[in-house]
């Protein structure tokens, strides 16, 4: 039963780039997050640490800098 909420702040930019690839899957946003947190709890109590490798890079980061 759902019965709590989550409310978070992103970029435009970021909200839109995930709706647009959630969509692409045929998937609701909210499922793919609630799909995260649950991976994300169940490797956290499995002893499996972060579900990331290295530090987070936003999508500004990513852009290459000119030579």
């Amino acid at each position: 039963m759902k019965d709590a909420g989550i409310r978070i702040r992103v970029e435009k930019e970021l909200r839109t780039a995930f709706v647009e690839a959630c969509q692409a899957e045929d998937r609701l946003a909210s499922n793919v997050l609630r799909d995260f947190m649950q991976t994300y709890v169940a490797r956290r109590q499995g002893g499996q640490g972060d579900l990331f490798s290295g530090p987070v890079r936003r999508p500004e980061q990513l852009k290459r800098k000119p030579a």
